[in-house]
């Protein structure tokens, strides 16, 4: 069986936290930042773990992570 490929823009997009849950940042977060107010900025700055139902379909993508 021949070695898999990892989709390199799924590598890229989410990460790998150490209890095995894939994390991802939040769109729309790097530009126009001063017509958003504080409070949105603040919950964009964070990394959000992906629900079980979209991780098995980001996996396929991630074989050796």
């Amino acid at each position: 069986m021949p070695k898999l490929k990892t989709k390199k823009i799924a590598a890229k997009r989410y990460k790998v936290t150490a209890t095995g849950k894939l994390v991802h940042r939040v769109q729309g977060a790097r530009h126009l930042r001063r017509r958003k107010d504080k409070r949105r900025q603040r919950r964009q700055d964070r990394e959000i773990v992906l629900s079980k139902s979209m991780a098995k379909h980001v996996q396929r993508y991630l074989p050796y992570r």
